[in-house]
């Protein structure tokens, strides 16, 4: 099954970094970010991947160019017209399309300029900023046992600030930044069937309004509930907060550490 990643948007929350590079580049731990999601999938098995891009796009693919050929360990020898006679790659399983979708395009745009790659199968798809322990075996089964069209992720965010408890005005608790307890959210990892394409009308078409809606409208719209870890990055409170939790150890999207 093949995975579309979403990462031609031009992340204007992120400023400060998206001006020298597009959103799915900015880096946690020293990685892209797209890095992270695409190693979510990779550790369940999934390696074959269209990303549609836009902004900045060429930055996208010189990372994987420069990553093929440059990560791990390399024997030389400078005497040869080839000089590289041996390479250790970390990373040699993936297959990666890499879509020029247009720089302007909305999100349901790009999904339909990627019809060529994913074929007439089911396929998932996710947005380039999001990172989550979800089990993607789960989210399939879930979808194949339902037969609609179209599964989303749906999940609860952490809260944005702390939140504390009471006992009359005295506080018993105080909880940093807990995961909400009420109402749930699109979390953007999606298992979807090719005729989600027909629900598409062209490049201006946000995929979460009008096709998502009538999806829903339709019956054809399931939600799977992930009650872990999910967390986006929109702005640069959001990479600071992934960032730490790196750097702290406790990474719980990080599951191919495991």
């Amino acid at each position: 099954m093949k995975t579309a990643i979403l990462a031609g948007g031009k992340g204007t929350r992120l400023a400060e970094e998206t001006s020298v590079r597009p959103k799915p580049m900015v880096e946690i731990g020293g990685k892209p970010i797209l890095w992270h999601i695409m190693n979510i999938y990779s550790h369940y098995g999934f390696n074959d991947f269209a990303v549609a891009l836009g902004y900045m796009g060429d930055h996208i693919k010189r990372y994987f160019v420069e990553y093929g050929m440059l990560s791990g360990s390399l024997s030389l020898d400078m005497s040869l017209h080839d000089p590289v006679v041996r390479r250790e790659k970390d990373i040699s399983k993936w297959k990666i399309d890499l879509v020029e979708t247009g720089e302007e395009t909305l999100t349901g745009g790009r999904i339909k300029r990627l019809k060529p790659y994913l074929g007439n199968e089911t396929f998932m798809l996710t947005w380039g900023d999001g990172v989550s322990n979800i089990d993607i075996p789960r989210l399939i089964a879930f979808h194949k046992s339902h037969g609609k069209l179209a599964t989303v992720s749906a999940v609860r965010p952490q809260a944005r600030y702390g939140h504390m408890r009471f006992d009359g005005d005295r506080v018993t608790a105080f909880e940093e930044k807990p995961q909400t307890a009420e109402g749930w959210i699109n979390g953007a990892f999606f298992v979807l069937e090719p005729q989600v394409m027909d629900y598409i009308e062209g490049d201006m078409v946000m995929f979460e309004h009008a096709p998502m809606e009538n999806l829903a409208r339709d019956g054809q719209l399931m939600a799977f509930r992930h009650e872990g870890f999910w967390a986006a990055m929109d702005t640069l409170r959001d990479k600071h907060t992934l960032q730490k939790l790196w750097d702290s150890g406790d990474r719980p999207w990080a599951i191919w550490e495991k």
